[in-house]
C-alpha cells in the first residue's frame, strides 16, 4: 500500500511497455494493459516483476465504457490506489493524406473510439482513485501529428487533436488535485510503426524524418518513456501542457 500505482494502456508493446517498465525500474507497482494478446503484456510484466514490481495484468478495451470501469474496479480491489494513469493505447489506419476517399465515417469513429473517447472514459473511471491519492497525474500520448497536420492518416492526425484539447479540458477539471498533460512523440522506432508502414516505407519515411530533424533521428519508446514519467511522477507544477518528444522535428534545421 505504500507503493505508488501506474496504470498504462496499451502497454505490451512499444511505449506503453517501455512506460512500464521504467515506472517499475523507479519503485512503482503498475498495471500491464492489453486488449487482444496476452502474451506479448505477460513478457512485460515478467520484465516489470524482476525490478520488483506487484503487476497486475488485465484485458481491457479502453474504447468499452463498462470495460475501463471494471478495470478501474480491479485497481481498486488489487491495490488499493492509483498515483498515475497513463492514456497510450491507440490505433490508426494507414491512408495517404491526399487519398481523401480512403478513409470513410466508420474509420473516424473506430480511430476515435480508442484514441479519444477511451482515453476520456479511462480518465473518468479513475477519476475517484487519483483525486484520493497526493500529486496525482493524467498523461495522455498524442502525437506531432496534432501539430504538423501529417500523419498516418487524416483521421488519426485529428483524433490527436482532439486529444490535446481533452487534456486541457481535464486539466481544468480535475486540478487542483490531478494533473493533466500529453506527451507528443515524433517518429517512433517501433515495431507498430514498422508493421504498419511496412520495411520500405519505414526505411524512407526514416531517412526523410532524420534529415529533416534537428538532432538527426527518429525517437525511441523509451525516449518517451522518460517524458511520461517525467510528468507522471516529477512535474509538480506542470498540467494542462502537451510536451514535445520529436528529436527537433517539429523546428527542424538550418
Amino acid at each position: 500500500m505504500d507503493k505508488k500505482v501506474c496504470v498504462i494502456t496499451g502497454s505490451s508493446s512499444g511505449i506503453g511497455a517501455a512506460s512500464a517498465i521504467l515506472f517499475s525500474q523507479r519503485g512503482w507497482d503498475v498495471c500491464v494493459n492489453y486488449s487482444r494478446d496476452a502474451l506479448p503484456a505477460e513478457k512485460v510484466a515478467a520484465a516489470c516483476r524482476a525490478h520488483g514490481a506487484d503487476v497486475l495484468v488485465e484485458r481491457a478495451d479502453v474504447a468499452v465504457d463498462a470495460q475501463c470501469v471494471q478495470l478501474a474496479q480491479r485497481i481498486r480491489d488489487h491495490f488499493g490506489r492509483c498515483d498515475a494513469l497513463v492514456n497510450n493505447a491507440g490505433t490508426t489506419k494507414f491512408v495517404d493524406l491526399k487519398d481523401l476517399d480512403g478513409l470513410d465515417a466508420n474509420d473516424f469513429h473506430k480511430i476515435y473510439a480508442v484514441n479519444v473517447i477511451g482515453a476520456f472514459q479511462m480518465t473518468r473511471a479513475f477519476a475517484v482513485l487519483l483525486k484520493s491519492s497526493a500529486g496525482a497525474a493524467v498523461v495522455n500520448v498524442s502525437s506531432i501529428a496534432s501539430l504538423l497536420g501529417a500523419g498516418s492518416s487524416i483521421a488519426y492526425v485529428a483524433s490527436k487533436g482532439a486529444l490535446n484539447a481533452l487534456t486541457l479540458s481535464l486539466a481544468r477539471v480535475l486540478g487542483p488535485q490531478v494533473r493533466v498533460n500529453a506527451v507528443a512523440p515524433g517518429m517512433v522506432d517501433s515495431p507498430w510503426l514498422k508493421v504498419g508502414l511496412g520495411p520500405e516505407r519505414f526505411e524512407k519515411m526514416r531517412h526523410s524524418y532524420e534529415s529533416a530533424s534537428a538532432l538527426d533521428t527518429l525517437v525511441s519508446p523509451e525516449d518517451v518513456a522518460e517524458t511520461i514519467y517525467y510528468l507522471g511522477a516529477v512535474a509538480s507544477r506542470t498540467t494542462g501542457e502537451v510536451h514535445v518528444v520529436d528529436g527537433g522535428r517539429r523546428i527542424g534545421r538550418l
